[in-house]
Order: structure tokens, then sequence, then C-alpha cells
């Protein structure tokens, strides 16, 4: 007999991730297979071989994959496990497929190929000197700084190219399923042995394309958001991350991992090179970038030579007289949009929130529509005449009187992308407009209807970020930014950041090449250094600014955060159970580790539940790691190395 430790893909007991199974004949590390508990039958994955315990074992009921995951896969598991203090079984839930169990016929969507001469790649100088430099060393994480329209992909496609002539696979990640078909565009004009994975593919398509990595004899190229870096590739040359600032590289559930930080780990195990490409690299990459001993590679020029900077304009939205025409159009936004569509080319408005209005009050009593769960401001959407809550997802009727003093005076307040829509229908009836955000059904996704956004079929493309990110349109001639500092407002360590991204990477869609085009920003904090910077687009000032403010008040990269949670039914027993944990983890953690709060979480109330935190700072990760063990099992949840703590 063969006795072998095996992790099952469902939490067995707490504190407990592998359990000895036995086999008649012999089974390879990372074979997926099937195994008692109890009476249930649960998918697991053999981790190593064992002696025979002493006592009496189960056998392992049926093998499900012959081909077994690659030992690097496994290796990966065992340390995110152990690094994001979490449990194994939930590791594996994000590393392989839904529906394992069941056959699949093989199935593959065929990449479009992009209707562009774009095959001989010629290399401006700097990317000549990014290209030496890479190929200067064998392996390692590279930090690839380069401005928008910097030609960043050419370099990608570079690194799959030598990467492939190795006999090695690649991985490319991107932030977002609207940017995959760009991407796949790009790189169909050079591969044929793409293959794509995203959240939106139904659970048999995401299941053959895991079983066509698992089984592939040659070299692959994998494009797909961050859980693509989970694909069962045997031998990965390279791992590209394009736009690797963003925030959704970081997993909101558990595991609660960054695919950035995977992504190194997963390299070193491969001897691949790792890219981290971005415009606007977050702080902390920047920070460990300088700290390490790979150099920055930077791209600081457009990668057209000819190609011509934006006008930008930025209007003061305290000024009234900037807004004779419309509340919060400009008249500057309202003329160069006109001038553009006659002209017969794009304009793109941006603005960070979804729905129609954000607030929905009463004007004689103050009253606001709430939701009943999360005590949150419901929004409108006026498209199908509903209040909807944008974290729990309830929704409501549009209320026609006050339900305090019923009153009839009910008004609407705020801007989203929905009214945005709404009114620009108004003021130019003949254009094809169209909506890109959360709210948006499959077909109308900015990944569906990418070729009518390159072609220039919509005229005036509206959008929260997922329009701000990334994308190359060649008929773009305007953007509009409606209220460029409104996530300034928020209580988090990391919102000037995220507004001077935001801001850098929406005047980043026009400036790539020799036509002229124009932005309009309008903002309310016009001397802000993150609307200043965002506009200049100065990474290297806003960085410089923001590294000092983040080691003056310990912030990262100079410390640890773990976020602690606490989830009741009642506000007196969240504050109640939030002080208790806080004053018994000053009595048992290290004395060096500073605890913020209890304070109400951001979203104090949500799903009918009340959410207190503490936010816990450490110079050492291990002591944060050490902290999570002391909590109670039930009530409380955490997140180490938070990108937020709203």
């Amino acid at each position: 007999m063969h006795y072998y430790e095996v992790a099952p893909k469902q939490i067995i007991r707490s504190g407990s991730d592998t359990f000895t199974y036995c086999s008649e004949g012999p089974l390879k590390i990372g074979q997926i297979i099937l195994v008692e508990v109890g009476k249930k039958q649960i998918v697991g994955v053999i981790i190593k071989k064992t002696n025979q315990p002493t006592y009496e074992t189960k056998n392992i009921s049926e093998i499900i994959e012959a081909t077994p995951l690659p030992k690097s896969l496994v290796d990966l598991a065992l340390w995110m496990s152990a690094y994001y203090a979490t449990p194994l079984a939930n590791v594996l839930q994000t590393l392989l497929p839904t529906g394992i169990r069941k056959n699949r016929r093989p199935q593959k969507e065929a990449p479009n190929k992009a209707e562009r001469n774009r095959t001989n790649i010629v290399f401006n100088s700097e990317q000549e000197s990014v290209i030496k430099t890479l190929g200067e060393y064998k392996s390692g994480t590279f930090l690839l700084q380069g401005v928008t329209g910097s030609g960043k992909t050419e370099i990608y496609i570079n690194t799959a190219k030598k990467s492939l002539a190795a006999g090695k696979s690649t991985i490319v990640l991107v932030p977002e399923i609207a940017l995959t078909s760009q991407l796949i565009a790009e790189f169909s004009n050079h591969f044929d042995n793409l293959l794509v994975t995203h959240s939106r593919m139904s659970e048999s398509a995401k299941h053959s394309v895991w079983l066509e990595a698992l089984n592939s004899k040659k070299p692959i190229i994998a494009i797909g958001p961050r859980s693509a870096l989970f694909m069962p590739i045997a031998n990965i040359g390279a791992i590209i991350i394009d736009e690797a600032h963003e925030p959704s590289y970081k997993q909101e559930q558990s595991p609660k991992y960054s695919a950035l930080r995977v992504a190194t780990i997963l390299g070193r195990a491969h001897q691949a090179k790792v890219i981290f490409g971005s415009a606007t690299p977050s702080i902390i990459d920047r920070y460990l970038a300088e700290q390490s001993e790979m150099p920055i590679l930077k791209l600081t020029k457009p990668a057209q030579k000819d190609s011509l900077l934006p006008t930008i304009d930025l209007i003061d939205m305290k000024n009234r007289d900037n807004f004779s025409g419309h509340r919060f159009l400009s008249k500057r936004l309202i003329n160069e949009i006109t001038k553009t569509l006659n002209i017969k080319k794009q304009v793109l408005i941006f603005h960070n929130r979804r729905g129609s209005t954000s607030t929905t009050l009463c004007k004689d009593c103050g009253w606001t529509a709430e939701c009943p769960k999360c005590f949150l401001p419901l929004t409108l959407h006026s498209d199908n005449h509903k209040l909807l809550c944008h974290i729990c997802g309830h929704n409501s009727g549009v209320p026609t009187s006050c339900q305090q003093c019923h009153g009839a005076d009910i008004i609407h307040k705020g801007i989203g992308t929905k009214l945005i829509e709404s009114e620009l229908k108004k003021i130019f009836p003949n254009a094809n407009i169209a909506r890109f955000d959360a709210d948006n059904s499959d077909n109308e996704t900015v990944n569906s209807r990418y070729d009518d956004l390159y072609h220039g079929k919509i005229d005036i493309a509206i959008g929260t970020q997922v329009v701000a990110k990334g994308l190359d349109l060649p008929n773009l001639r305007t953007v509009g930014v409606i209220q460029a500092d409104s996530g300034l407002s928020l209580p988090d360590f990391s919102s000037n950041e995220r507004v001077f991204q935001l801001l850098s990477q929406v005047i980043g869609r026009v400036g790539r090449n020799r036509h002229e085009t124009n932005v309009v920003v309008q903002s309310y904090q016009t001397n802000h250094p993150s609307i200043i910077n965002g506009i200049k687009q100065d990474y290297e000032t806003f960085y410089t600014q923001t590294i000092k403010e983040r080691k003056k008040n310990s912030f990262p990269p100079f410390t640890h955060l773990l976020k602690l949670t606490c989830v009741y039914k009642t506000e007196t027993s969240a504050i109640k159970n939030a002080q208790k944990i806080a004053k018994e983890l000053k009595n048992k953690i290290n004395p060096s580790i500073q605890i913020l709060g209890p304070t109400p979480s951001f979203y104090e109330r949500q799903r009918g539940t009340y959410r207190w935190q503490l936010t816990l700072k450490s110079l050492k990760r291990e002591y944060l790691i050490e902290t999570i063990k002391l909590l109670p099992p039930n009530h409380w949840q955490y997140e180490l190395d938070p990108t937020s703590l709203l």
C-alpha cells in the first residue's frame, strides 16, 4: 500500500489542512482525486507521500485527473495558505475549476484577430533598451514603468516570443475582462496558441480551457484576469501583469491574495521573468522596486514619434459661470464634444459613480431613502425606475411621497453615469451613445462591444473605471472628466493615490498619435496635488510627495497592515465585542504592534449586520499572522495587506 497526505477542497476540521489516505498503486504529487470524508465524496489534491500511520486509513476513492497539477502549483497553494493565514481548502477552491468531476467536450473560444497590420513591430530606442536589459537576466521580477501609449504591449509580445522560442509558456494578466479583447487582438497577430479565460465564460468553457492547459504538450500563452495565474501550466517562462497598479489584482474573498505577490512566488518556482507593467505603479510596488536589486525599466515617451500631447482644460466646479448651459456639463466640455462629433470622431466621458443620482430625499423634511439592511442612501436608476443599494443589491420602487412627512416634494441629487447618459442624449440626440459600468448586461460590456469602440461606431462612450484603463481607441479625440476629485473625500490612506492613477490613466487614452486631442477635467479641488499631478501625468512628483507622507504616518510600504472586522446582528454586540478584543489583544500580542480603533467600518451596516473594525500596524508581518490565531472562531473577518481600509 502507498500512503499520501491529501488536502480536501472543503474545510473538514479547523486547523487541519491534510489527511492521510492510502492507495494500492503509486500516485503522483499534485494528482486530483476523490476521497471519502464521513459519508461524503470530496475532491482533493495529493500533497505529499507519507509513511503508514498507526491508525487505519481509508482508500482513495477515484482518480479524477491522470495528469497531476504541476509541482510549482502545489507548492504555491501551500505558500498562499501560510502567507495569507488561510485554510488550504480555500486556496484549492481558487486553484481548481468548479465542476471538475464533470466530463467536458473540448471547447475553446476562438480569439478575434485584430484588423491591424502590427505583425512587424519597430521598436524605438527606449523599447530596445528595455528589451536589452530584460535579456541580461534569466529570471526576476521587473517593474516596467511606461507612460500611457509608450509601447508596453510591444514589450510584452517580445517577451512572450522569447519565452516561446525557449519552449516555455507565458501568462498574461489583465485587471478587467474589458481589456482582454484588446490584448487578445494584439497578441493574436503574433501567436496562434492563445488560451483565454475570464469570469463571464461558462463553467464548462472555463473547465475545458483549464484541461487544455493541464494536458498541453506545447508551450501556450494564457490570457485572463488574476485567476489565469493558476492555469496548470508545467513550464512558465514569463508572467506579465498589465496595468499592475489596479486594485482588482487583490482578491476580496478568502484567500485574500495579491496576484502580484503570488506571481512573484510562481515566477521564482519556474525561474521565469515577471513583469509588472504600469504607467502609474502603486506606491508600494515602486518603493519595493527601488529597494530590490533589479533595474526599474522605464519608457518615458509615446511609442509613436509624431504623437501630439493633448490640450487640457481644468474647469473649476465652484465657479458656476463655467456651467451656465448645464448644471454639471461645463460650457467648455459641451463645446469640445460638439466639435468632435462634427468631425465624426469619438468622445469619452469618465465619472466614477454609476446610477442616475446618488441621493433621493424629501425637500420638506430632509428624509433620505436608505437601504433597510445597510442604512446607506439608495441610488436612483431611472432607466428601470428603481432605487438600488450598491452594497447588498436591495431594490425598491421610486417613492412619490415622503415616508416621514408624506410630502410630495421628492428630489434626486448627485450625478451618476446613467444621468450623464440621459443628459447627453438630450443635448446630442443624433449621437450613438453607449454607457459602460457595472450595470451593463453581457452584450453591453466593453468586452462585447470592443470592436464598435475601436472602429469609432460609438460616438460618445460614458463609463466608470472600466473606461479609464488601458484602452487604445484610434478615433478618440476628446476626453471629459465630470468630477475628478470625487474620491478624495474617502477616509483611506490610498484615496489620493487612486484619484491620481484614475485621472492619469483616463487622460492617457488620448495623446497617443499625431492627431490633436482635448481633455476637459472638471473638479471642485483644482489645487489638490492628486489633481495637479494627475493632469500633468507627473508620476515622479506625486510619488516623491506621497512616499514622504506614508513614511511620516507609518503606512505601507513602511509598515504591514492587518484589518480585523467583527460582524454582529446588533450595534451593541459589534461595539462590545470589538472593544473586548482590542483590550485582550493589547495584553497578548507583541508590544510593538500598534492598534487603531475600534471604529465603525466605513460601511457600518451591511446586509442587516453591523461592522466594527480594528487596524493593526506592525513592522514585522509574522507578528500579524500570530495575532490572527488569537481571534475568536466566529464573527471575525481579517485581511492581511489590505489595499484599502474602507
